[in-house]
């Protein structure tokens, strides 16, 4: 297609997955970022917003006006929160936009699922039926030729990518899953909430929706998928005292207990052969969580403990970039038929 570029609008620019979003595509070879949108934001300079991008980005947030997105723009990514890409996405897919999202809300095949956990009714099951689960390592040929993605949650992501293997290949008991995780601060956007306060969450480490936070049913789900049978799984999330980054901790039941780390490994390089994100790490090499800052890239380490029979699966991503906005540019890549690694980081910010 030479030189020239698709036109990408933001809705919902101003939060942590938004100014990612930003990052991303103006780095981005094959596209200009042509529309920035929000609602209580809306007339204010991007550059008010975040002044470390004065002089990089000219563009004004401005209303919310699908019509005018959709004259504008090829592809949109909606970063709002749930229950509002819903009443959006139906109307700019009508005026041929491929569209994004980054919230919870085309993430489930079954609506009622999605309207138990997050409390709207909907009415677009039409649209939600075209949607696809935006996980290229899971459903790269689906994306490709998707108009919609409900783009994953940061803890399925780091989740799903340590627990697929198993779960695909039969070789744990499902019902012994349990995922601890861990994210930085950034999960929680970028709001005003007590909880997140430097005072009240440095030097403190706790759970939160505890049997009960909405990504189980997202992670559930996929796993169902990948298993061929309904499962469950118990995962705990945890609020760790910095920025960035998911470390998720899978512990499971082997079906052979003679698998080997070794074996496992194998299996492993093999199932994420062609996953240019997924790094699978030698034996005795467990991943942290600052390898992967501000990349797209998640680590995988493995063990087998002999004694109790159980695999143990560490996955560490950005929450932020294969969590969030990242993963997001990955699929825009698929659909729009580039090569699905371009314009995305690679090489952490480190130390």
């Amino acid at each position: 297609m030479g030189n020239e570029r698709i036109q990408v609008g933001i809705i919902g620019a101003s939060g942590y997955g938004g100014i990612q979003l930003v990052r991303l595509l103006l780095e981005h070879p094959h596209v200009e970022l042509a529309y920035l949108g929000g609602h209580s934001s809306a007339g204010k300079a991007y550059s008010e917003i975040y002044p470390h991008l004065s002089n990089i980005v000219n563009l004004k947030i401005e209303p919310i006006d699908l019509d005018a997105i959709a004259e504008r723009c090829q592809v949109v990514f909606l970063g709002l929160p749930n229950g509002l890409a819903c009443d959006m996405a139906p109307v700019l897919m009508a005026k041929g936009c491929k569209v994004l999202d980054l919230s919870a809300d085309y993430r489930f095949k079954d609506l009622d699922t999605y309207t138990t956990w997050y409390k709207k009714e909907r009415s677009d099951q039409e649209t939600a039926a075209q949607a696809v689960y935006g996980l290229p390592e899971l459903y790269r040929e689906h994306i490709k030729t998707a108009q919609l993605i409900g783009c994953p949650g940061c803890y399925p992501t780091a989740s799903l990518m340590a627990l697929s293997p198993l779960l695909k290949q039969g070789l744990i008991i499902p019902e012994t899953a349990i995922i601890d995780a861990k994210s930085g601060t950034s999960g929680g956007g970028r709001e005003g909430k007590i909880s997140m306060l430097l005072a009240e969450a440095e030097g403190s480490l706790g759970a939160y929706g505890v049997a009960k936070h909405r990504h189980t049913p997202e992670i559930e789900q996929i796993g169902s998928d990948l298993a061929g049978s309904e499962i469950r799984v118990q995962f705990t999330p945890h609020l760790i005292p910095m920025v960035r980054g998911i470390l998720s901790t899978v512990y499971a039941t082997l079906r052979d207990p003679g698998l080997v780390r070794d074996d496992l490994l194998t299996i492993y390089s093999a199932f994420y052969r062609s996953s240019p994100f997924i790094k699978i790490l030698p034996s005795g090499v467990y991943p942290q969580t600052k390898w992967a800052w501000g990349t797209n890239l998640c680590y995988i380490g493995i063990e087998t403990d002999p004694r109790t029979d159980r695999v143990i699966v560490m996955s560490a991503i950005d929450n932020l970039v294969k969590g969030q906005a990242g993963q997001a540019v990955q699929c825009m890549n698929l659909m729009m038929g580039w090569e699905e690694a371009l314009g995305l980081p690679r090489l952490a910010f480190y130390p």
